[in-house]
This record gives C-alpha cells, sequence and structure tokens, in this order.
C-alpha cells in the first residue's frame, strides 16, 4: 500500500477543500441573484416569475432568490469550515493551527483515566501475590481487568481453546510464579515451532516421532515405532529436553504431561513436526498500567489454585 502513497495526495486533499469552500461562496452568490425570466406564455415583458413547470394542473414552480437569512447562513456555514481548516486538520497533510489530533485526544483521555485510577491502585503497588489474591477487592478488580482484556482468547472461564492456554490448570509454558506472569502480561510471547519434517525424515520418520511424543505422556502408543523414534526425538530435544518435559526459559511445551494447547493425537503431532506453529500473545503494557497488571497477574495466578473464577 505505501508504493501508492505520494505527498501530492496531501496536496490535492487541501487544494480539493479550500476550492471547494470558495466554489461554494460563489455558488450562493450566483444563486442569490434574480433573474428576470420571460412568462410561462413566452410573451416578453410580461414576466410571471415562472419556470414554465406546473404540477398538478396548478402548482407553478417559480423562480425567486434565495431568502436572504437562509444564504447568509450558507455562508456562515462556508466561513466557519474555513475557520475550522485553519484550527484543525482537514486539509490535506496540513496539522491545524492548534495541533489538535484524534490520537493526542485519546492518548490524553487514556492518561485522564489513569491518572483517576492512581489512588484506586496505589494500595496494591508494593502488595505480594499472596496479600493480592487474599485480597476480595483486588481479586474483583483482577476478574473486571481479566473479562474486558483476556476473555476474547482465553474465554469468559480461562479455560481457553485449541490454540489458547487453559490458565486454570498448572501447566505454563513460560512459568507459573507471578513475575512471569507479569512479564508475559507486559511484554507479551511469541512462541514458534519451527517446521522440522526435513530433519526428520520421511513419512515414517515422522509416524515414529509422533509415537514416541505420545509415549512420553503414557498415551497408548505404536510400541516398536516408539523406540524407533526415540533416536528422531534428538531434533526435538534442543527446545524440549531430553526428557521431553519442556523448557519455560524458551516457552517449549512439556511432552510428558497430557496437556495438548493445539491438538492431540498422531495426525496433530505430525502437522506440528512437519509445518511448525507460531503463536502470539500480545503485549498489555499499552493498555494496561503496571499497577493493573500487578493485580491481574495476580488473579491469573489465582485461576491455577481454584482461589478465584471469572463470572461467565
Amino acid at each position: 500500500m505505501s508504493d501508492f502513497y505520494s505527498g501530492g495526495w496531501s496536496v490535492f486533499v487541501g487544494v480539493a477543500s479550500v476550492v471547494s469552500m470558495i466554489a461554494c461562496l460563489v455558488l450562493l452568490g450566483v444563486a442569490a441573484r434574480r433573474k428576470v425570466m420571460v412568462g410561462a406564455s413566452g410573451a416578453a415583458g410580461t414576466d410571471d416569475n415562472t419556470t414554465g413547470h406546473v404540477w398538478d394542473e396548478d402548482l407553478t414552480e417559480l423562480n425567486n432568490p434565495l431568502p436572504r437569512w437562509w444564504m447568509w447562513l450558507f455562508i456562515i456555514t462556508v466561513i466557519f469550515s474555513l475557520v475550522y481548516l485553519v484550527l484543525y486538520p482537514g486539509a490535506g497533510g496540513y496539522a491545524g493551527s492548534l495541533g489538535w489530533s484524534s490520537t493526542g485526544q485519546h492518548q490524553a483521555e487514556q492518561q485522564a483515566a489513569r491518572d483517576a485510577m492512581v489512588p484506586v491502585y496505589a494500595r496494591y503497588a508494593s502488595a505480594d501475590a499472596d496479600t493480592l489474591m487474599k485480597d476480595p477487592a483486588a481479586m474483583a478488580i483482577g476478574e473486571r481487568l481479566f473479562v474486558n482484556n483476556c476473555t476474547a482468547c482465553h474465554g469468559s472461564d480461562a479455560h481457553g481453546s485449541k490454540g489458547f492456554p487453559n490458565l486454570t490448570d498448572d501447566d505454563w509454558l513460560h512459568g507459573g510464579d507471578h513475575a512471569s506472569i507479569v512479564k508475559t502480561l507486559t511484554e507479551g510471547r511469541v512462541g514458534m515451532m519451527p517446521p522440522l519434517a526435513a530433519a526428520v525424515g520421511d513419512a515414517k520418520d515422522l509416524h515414529n516421532v509422533a509415537q514416541y511424543v505420545l509415549s512420553l505422556s503414557g498415551n497408548g502408543t505404536d510400541a516398536a515405532a516408539a523406540v524407533a523414534g526415540q533416536a528422531k526425538f534428538v531434533v526435538c530435544a534442543g527446545c524440549h529436553g531430553a526428557d521431553g518435559k519442556g523448557n519455560t526459559a524458551i516457552g517449549a511445551a512439556n511432552l510428558t504431561d497430557k496437556i495438548w494447547l493445539h491438538g492431540f493425537g498422531e495426525e496433530a503431532i505430525v502437522a506440528m513436526v512437519s509445518n511448525g506453529k507460531t503463536n502470539v500473545m500480545p503485549a498489555q503494557a499499552q493498555r494496561l498500567t503496571p499497577e493493573q497488571i500487578r493485580v491481574l497477574g495476580a488473579y491469573v495466578m489465582s485461576l491455577s489454585r481454584g482461589a478465584a473464577r471469572p463470572s461467565p
């Protein structure tokens, strides 16, 4: 899209806006002049100020000029538009003498709202996670923050769905302590599983590796294939570890539990190994204050301890 952008468009919009306002003034001046017309009969000197258009037998269209008050009202609106273009953005790239922008106003309103909430969160600024989880008021605030910012992905019950982690269990890709959760909320996370089909081998090798991964969590598998797949699992061990228990430092999943974020079964595992996967947890630092994130982090932490549940 940037290939089609040019500074000339800004000039075009600015000129078009100003010329349009001036053209309106000219049009009003022309329309305000009374024109002497020949009557409908066509005889000169018998002007009856009609256009010759008649409807319903007796409704005749006249050619009267605009009322003065109406014309001046139009002129005032055009002048107002010109003043507006001087004060506010509207004439192409000109920012306006007041320097106003919708982005600036939005940011100012956000800051005002945050400033108004400072006294509410002041009591939680230095509280540890255990203290926050025992505070009903803090958990109520955390629940509202969760509902407004997290339910779109993790669900109103925080159980997540395929590709979106369940926050009510004790399985954490990047750690479930308060500091780790706050870091995740603040900075976001990008989890990437690279496609490894070429490194693993052919379809039979993919089958064997999938069977070995299934065996790590005690699921029913083809034992012979699982044994054969263990040697190929070395490709995966760099992230998931030789024992398959994952690595929270890089967000590598634990393959020995029975929790499957992107689907269970050989087909899902083969697809993951073949195609890879990229998951993004968006950063919330631009949406929430550090104090809000601190409270929200404690609330999310409490979900896995059964201490709180979001309302449906």
